[in-house]
């Protein structure tokens, strides 16, 4: 019985340890965030888009079905419902490949500009002994001779 309780304790205690983690927090607050964007990307797809789809093409998708078979009991197919989901994720895929880009671009930009400023050499070689030096030195430590 003992042991069943340490086991059920040290099970507890790793799984704190897991979930208190920063990753998995962060990835707590994606999923939220995600599912904020998803219902601002269907209110988009259907409120606005839709409706200026169907002036051109005279259809509304979300009443798009079939219905296979005879009578009230009769199973349909909300075809129009799949095109509007299909519409939705093309939507938040296009917009989540814009913003990955765009942090690309601006991680790009950054780390060029750290290249740059880390270009810059800190030591030269003495052409006596051919040893490395601090750039700004003018004796050599390992030979002792006069350096430009």
């Amino acid at each position: 019985m003992e042991k069943q309780l340490k086991k059920a304790s040290g099970f507890v205690n790793e799984f704190k340890a897991f979930i208190m983690r920063g990753n998995v927090m962060d990835m707590a607050v994606g999923v939220i965030i995600g599912g904020a964007f998803t219902a601002i990307v269907t209110s988009l797809n259907t409120d606005i888009l839709t409706p200026i789809l169907g002036i051109f093409g005279g259809m509304d998708f979300s009443n798009l079905k079939v219905k296979l078979g005879e009578g009230k009991g009769a199973p349909v197919l909300l075809y129009g419902n799949f095109i509007t989901a299909v519409i939705n994720f093309l939507i938040t895929a296009f917009v989540i490949f814009l913003l990955i880009k765009g942090i690309n671009v601006i991680n790009n930009r950054l780390s060029k500009v750290e290249e740059e400023v880390a270009q810059e050499p800190t030591t030269k070689k003495c052409p006596y002994c051919c040893s490395e030096i601090p750039i700004e030195a003018t004796k050599c430590a390992h030979c002792t001779s006069n350096v430009e």
